[in-house]
């Protein structure tokens, strides 16, 4: 499940099934809230629809938002999270060495790579710890800050990073890549549209996604 926007304030939320690569739902949104996902699996499930796993881009709330579900979060995304924070060419040591473990990812077994971020951690501790203080101020912050964030977002997400192995059987992907393709594709054949009101644009939406619910808003 993923949005995606044109502009500040439209957008469509989907909720996609990847096996039979068909879309089980949508809410045409300004903005995504975990109230709204969580509106949406509960009313997939009310169809009698079972839901093994979900994978999402792990939208702050939303991993630990469905306790009975298996939650997989979307190595890609997980990946644009640490290179915001860091960049794709980092220039300071503790940062090259994390991006080489997210780099790893797709390619690792769990074990593997909570073992190389403990391991990071342990070498680092003290470097994303150190702090500055403000000569104005007398306020002190983490000097690395950026570096901090990057850790943390890996460090809290690590549970989530794995699913797709800890449940084998399910066969669940380990990207959103599905989804992302199809809302790529969509944008595409929107674009030589261009003009196109709204209303109409919903109607062009509905017709490229073909979901029974195509009266909902």
């Amino acid at each position: 499940m993923d949005t995606t926007y044109w502009g500040r304030t439209f957008g469509v939320m989907v909720f996609r099934d990847a096996i039979s690569k068909s879309n089980l739902l949508r809410y045409f949104v300004s903005h995504e809230s975990i109230l709204k996902y969580k509106e949406g699996i509960t009313e997939i499930l009310s169809t009698g629809i079972e839901i093994n796993a979900i994978v999402c881009d792990g939208k702050p709330g939303l991993l630990n938002g469905f306790p009975s579900i298996p939650i997989q979060m979307c190595h890609f995304h997980q990946k644009q999270i640490i290179v915001r924070y860091l960049t794709k060419k980092p220039k300071l040591e503790a940062s090259i060495e994390l991006m080489q473990i997210i780099d790893i990812l797709c390619f690792t077994d769990k074990d593997s790579f909570v073992g190389s971020l403990n391991s990071w951690y342990a070498k680092w501790e003290c470097f994303i710890n150190e702090r500055t203080e403000n000569p104005t101020t007398k306020r002190k912050f983490y000097t690395h800050k950026r570096l901090r964030s990057a850790y943390k977002s890996l460090k809290r997400n690590q549970e989530y990073l794995f699913t797709f192995q800890d449940y084998m059987e399910l066969n669940i992907p380990n990207t959103t890549n599905g989804i992302d393709g199809h809302f790529s594709d969509l944008k595409t054949k929107l674009r030589n549209h261009n003009g196109l009101t709204k209303e109409r644009k919903k109607k062009f939406i509905d017709h490229y996604l073909q979901i029974k619910n195509a009266n909902k808003t």
